[in-house]
This record gives structure tokens, sequence and C-alpha cells, in this order.
């Protein structure tokens, strides 16, 4: 079975917004390039697909928009080019890389983990906490900005009983930024 990773930014007071922490500098790029090409699929609820879509689908043009500088551009063709699942029941289709994932999520993406490869990846807020609570996620991957943000969509908000993790890898940016990575325990909760 292929492991699910959640992995997202979070300021040291829990934030997940998008807009809430520090502007990614070059070695933050470079590392979520790296992660989002080692994944075989990149797993989303509507609200995250779109957003990232908006923000890193390769204009029909061909060419990046003007604010992307080098640091952004091999992370926006390693999310362009990912395979993706939205989990949506709005959603009419998706046409970026993406397939459609309907009707109850747990049994969907257990089909999903059941497939050979090197793990998926799961990001945004909704989706990621009720996978959670259905255990389902292997690692959890933070990148913890030095920012107290004071509002916004906090990190795993509503879980219905604690999950306890285990460090398994720390590292710290050059911009403050802490990588951490955690498994749940055996005795999950």
């Amino acid at each position: 079975m292929r492991p699910l990773r959640y992995a997202i930014n979070v300021t040291l007071d829990g934030c997940c917004h998008h807009e809430a922490g520090l502007p990614p500098d070059e070695e933050s790029m470079r590392y979520w390039a790296a992660e989002m090409a080692r994944a075989d699929a990149l797993l989303f609820g509507r609200v995250t697909y779109e957003m990232m879509e908006s923000a890193w689908r390769r204009p029909a043009a061909g060419a990046w928009p003007d604010w992307m500088g080098e640091r952004e551009i091999p992370f926006a063709e390693t999310i362009d080019r990912a395979k993706k699942y939205v989990v949506s029941s709005t959603l009419g289709e998706a046409d970026w890389n993406a397939e459609l994932v309907r009707g109850d999520v747990g049994p969907a993406v257990e089909r999903l983990k059941r497939d050979p490869g090197e793990g998926l990846f799961v990001g945004g807020v909704t989706l990621p906490a009720a996978l959670a609570d259905l255990g389902l996620i292997d690692e959890y991957v933070f990148l913890v900005q030095p920012v107290l943000a004071g509002h916004g969509p906090t990190l795993l908000a509503g879980l219905r009983e604690r999950i306890r993790l285990e460090l398994v890898d720390r590292r710290e940016f050059r911009s403050g930024v802490v990588l951490q990575r955690y498994r749940p325990t055996s005795a999950m909760r």
C-alpha cells in the first residue's frame, strides 16, 4: 500500500491559511517541488484544487505569469503535470490532470492507497481533517512558519479524537521555517 501524506505550511499558532505564513523562500520552494515530484498523485478537496489550479496551472499561452520568479517555476511545473484526484460532490468536472472522486471518501481513498507506488499527498484543510479522523493519513509533514497569524483556519480543527504522533524528521531552513515530519504511533489514539 502506498502511504498517504498530509503536507502543509502552518504558522506557529496553527493557522494554515495560504497567506498567513511567510512568502516562500527558495529553500522552501525547492523542498515543496521535491515533495510533489515524489508523489504518485495529489489529493485535494474542491476548494484547495481550485485555489492551486488558479495559481499553478500553466496558462494556455504556455508562458508562466510574470509574478512567477525562477524559484517558483520548478514547483509550478511539478504540480502542473502531477496526477490529481479531487474529492467533490459539487464539481461537474476536473480537467487539470485530475479525476473526480465521488461518494464515500473513506473507501475511495483506501482504494487509491491500495495502488502500487511511492505515495499520495493530500493538502488543504477540510479533507485532511476528515481523512485523519478516519485514520487514513500515514504521515504528517508540516513546514512551520515563524509567524503568529492570530486568525484563520487552524490545522486539523475539529478532530473527533486526538492522534498520537512520533517525530521522524526535523530540519531547520535558513528562513527560520522548521520542517517537522510525523507518523501516527501504533497506538493511534
